[in-house]
């Protein structure tokens, strides 16, 4: 079992920088993927980008690419996402997502475990 935490969310305008964390505790004790996943009313919950816990093969959605970065610290077991450049459409609900086997951001369904997410708004 593992249980997620996010933090960092916030107001900011266009053009400006987020830091976004997630907090990782219970079965921490092996190599896991991890993700960040975003998700607007009535939309479908969007993938942003994937890692792993030893920072290997990091992925990014092609709508953030360039402008965001995932990055682990496995020391403290916590995700981050380096959001820069912030654009009125990123503005969504964030969360951290890990799986029990290979993931796929382009699947929900391949993260076992979710965060309660945070709030990112990005005014223009």
């Amino acid at each position: 079992q593992v249980h997620l935490v996010e933090s960092g969310g916030g107001s900011v305008q266009a053009g400006g920088s987020l830091r976004l964390s997630c907090a990782a505790s219970g079965d921490t004790y092996r190599r896991r993927c991890m993700g960040w996943f975003r998700q607007t009313p009535g939309k479908e919950r969007e993938g942003v980008a994937r890692i792993y816990t030893d920072g290997s093969v990091p992925h990014s959605a092609d709508s953030v690419k360039g402008r965001f970065t995932i990055s682990t610290d496995s020391t403290t077991n916590t995700l981050y996402l380096q959001m820069d450049s912030l654009k009125p459409e990123d503005t969504a609900m964030y969360y951290c997502a890990a799986a029990d086997g290979i993931c796929f951001l382009t699947r929900t369904g391949s993260f076992r475990y979710w965060g309660q997410g945070t709030q990112v708004t990005v005014s223009s």
